[in-house]
C-alpha cells in the first residue's frame, strides 16, 4: 500500500490545521469525523458483510437499503430507480436541495464478487488493515460520502447545501443499453456545477482523478475461402481467415500502436472452418483440421481513448484497415458495441482539483495530484462529464488489490478523505 499519512496523524490534524487556513467550522468537521470512526468502520463492516455483485440483485438492493437509511437519517429524499429496464438492480439517489451551487457526488453499490466467491467477509487485520469483497472498490467510497455528510450535518453546514448522492447498481458490470442504465446519473448532473467520484483509483493517498480514458468494444470478423492446406498462400486460395485476422491485428498495432493514451486489446479470438462469439460469456466455439484452410475467423477486444475526437479518429482509421483487408478470397468487418465515454482533461477538473488539494493541505493531510489518465479506467463520472464543467473522481478508501481475493483497506485513509471532502463541500458551497 501506498499510503503517507498513518491513523496517528488523523489525531494530530486539529494541531496541524491552525498552522494553515483552516477555519473554525472546517475544525469542527474533522473533529467530528476523529470521533465518530469507530462508527464508519462498522457501518463499512455492515456494507461489506452483504453480498452485492452486480448479479445478485437482491444483495445490491440490500446494500442499497443500508445507505438510504443513512441519508434518510440526514434528511435527504432518497429514491430507488428501479433496474429492471436494464437487467440489473437498480440506483439509489439522495438528494438534499439547498440554495449553494449543486454538487453531485457518485458512488456505487456492486461489487465483482457473487454469490459463488469463497471471498465474501469483512476481516480485520493487522493495525488498519482491513480486508474483503468491495472494501475499497468501492464500500469504503460510499462510507467517506456519508461520513463527510454527517460531519456537516452534525456542524450545521449541510443545512443549506445544495448535494445530490448518486450510488449505481452495476457499475462492475453496466446494464443495457448504457442510455438507460445511466439515465439516472444523467438526470441528476443536470444544473450541477460539480461532480466528485468517490472510487479508488490507484489507491495512492496522494492521487486524485482529473481525466479518464473511456472503453469501446469492438469485433472483428474475417472471411476466406476455404480449401485443402496445401493451396494456402496461392493466388486461387489465398491467405486463410486466421491469418488474414493475424495480418490486420498487426497493421492496427504498427499504424495506431504509439498514440498517447490510445490502447486498443485483443482480448479473445478463435477461427477454423467454423468460428463463433458468444458474447454474453465472451467465449469463442471454434471447429477445424490443420489440413484445411481456415475459413473463419473472429476476434474481440476493448478501445480506450482519452477524448471523444480520438474515439472517432480510431475508429476511422480501424475500419480503413479493415476495409483494405478485403479481396477477391477475403471479406472483413469490423463493428464497434457500446462502451463508457471519456472523462476529457478541463481547465474546470484542474480548478476542482486544486479546491481538494488546498482543502487537504490546510488539513495537513498532505497534497493531492492528478493521477496520469493512463492509469485511470472508465468509471460512471465519465458519464457526466460533458454536462458537469469539474469533475475529479478517485477521492475515496485506499488500499490495494481490487477485483482479486486479497483486496484490502488502510482504514484511516477513510477518515483521511472524509475530511478532505467535507472541507471541500464546505468551500464549495460559499463559492
Amino acid at each position: 500500500m501506498r499510503l503517507s499519512l498513518p491513523l496517528a496523524a488523523l489525531f494530530v490534524v486539529n494541531v496541524l490545521a491552525q498552522a494553515g487556513g483552516v477555519s473554525p467550522d472546517e475544525r469542527a468537521l474533522a473533529k467530528f469525523i476523529d470521533d465518530h470512526h469507530t462508527e464508519a468502520v462498522a457501518l463499512l463492516e455492515k456494507a461489506v458483510n452483504i453480498n452485492s455483485g452486480t448479479g445478485n440483485l437482491a444483495g445490491v438492493r440490500a446494500v442499497g437499503q443500508l445507505f438510504k437509511t443513512e441519508f434518510d437519517a440526514l434528511g435527504f429524499k432518497t429514491t430507488w430507480i428501479d433496474g429492471a429496464a436494464f437487467q440489473r438492480a437498480g440506483h439509489l439517489v439522495a438528494d438534499h436541495p439547498g440554495s449553494g451551487p449543486r454538487v453531485l457526488l457518485i458512488g456505487h453499490l456492486d461489487t465483482v464478487f457473487e454469490l459463488d466467491s469463497p471471498f465474501q467477509k469483512f476481516t480485520r487485520g493487522t493495525g488498519d488493515v482491513a480486508s474483503g469483497p468491495g472494501i475499497i472498490d468501492m464500500k469504503g467510497g460510499d462510507v467517506v460520502i456519508l461520513q463527510a455528510l454527517k460531519a456537516l450535518k452534525a456542524t450545521g453546514a449541510l443545512t443549506s447545501m445544495n448535494i445530490v448522492v448518486v450510488m449505481t447498481g452495476d457499475e462492475e458490470d453496466g446494464g443495457r443499453p448504457l442510455s438507460i442504465a445511466r439515465a439516472a446519473l444523467v438526470d441528476a448532473a443536470k444544473g450541477a456545477t460539480y461532480a466528485i467520484g468517490f472510487e479508488n483509483g490507484d489507491s495512492n493517498i496522494a492521487h486524485a482523478v482529473s481525466a479518464r480514458r473511456g472503453i469501446q468494444s469492438w469485433e472483428l470478423r474475417v472471411k476466406s475461402k476455404t480449401g485443402h492446406s496445401s493451396q494456402v498462400f496461392t493466388a486461387d486460395a489465398g491467405n486463410g481467415a486466421i491469418f488474414e485476422a493475424a495480418r490486420i491485428l498487426n497493421t492496427f498495432r504498427e499504424k495506431l500502436g504509439s498514440e498517447p493514451h490510445l490502447t486498443f486489446n485483443p482480448g479473445v479470438i478463435g477461427g477454423g472452418t467454423t468460428a463463433e462469439f458468444d458474447s454474453k460469456t465472451a467465449t469463442v466455439k471454434s471447429f477445424g483440421k490443420t489440413n484445411v484452410i481456415a475459413a473463419e475467423a473472429v476476434v474481440t477486444g476493448d478501445m480506450r481513448a482519452l477524448t471523444v475526437e480520438q474515439f472517432t479518429k480510431t475508429r476511422a482509421a480501424m475500419e480503413a484497415i479493415v476495409k483494405s483487408a478485403q479481396s477477391a478470397t477475403t471479406s472483413a468487418t469490423i463493428t464497434f458495441g457500446e462502451g463508457y465515454p471519456p472523462l476529457s482533461p478541463t481547465t474546470g477538473n484542474d480548478a476542482l482539483l486544486a479546491t481538494f488539494n488546498k482543502a487537504s493541505e490546510d488539513l495537513g493531510l498532505g497534497t493531492v495530484t492528478a493521477v496520469s489518465p493512463d492509469r485511470a479506467g472508465a468509471a460512471d463520472v465519465s458519464f457526466i462529464g460533458g454536462q458537469v464543467k469539474s469533475v475529479i473522481d478517485a477521492v475515496g478508501m485506499k488500499g490495494g488489490d481490487d477485483h482479486s481475493p486479497a483486496e484490502h483497506a488502510d482504514l484511516s485513509s477513510l477518515a483521511i478523505q472524509a475530511k478532505r471532502a467535507a472541507v471541500t463541500l464546505l468551500r464549495l458551497s460559499k463559492k
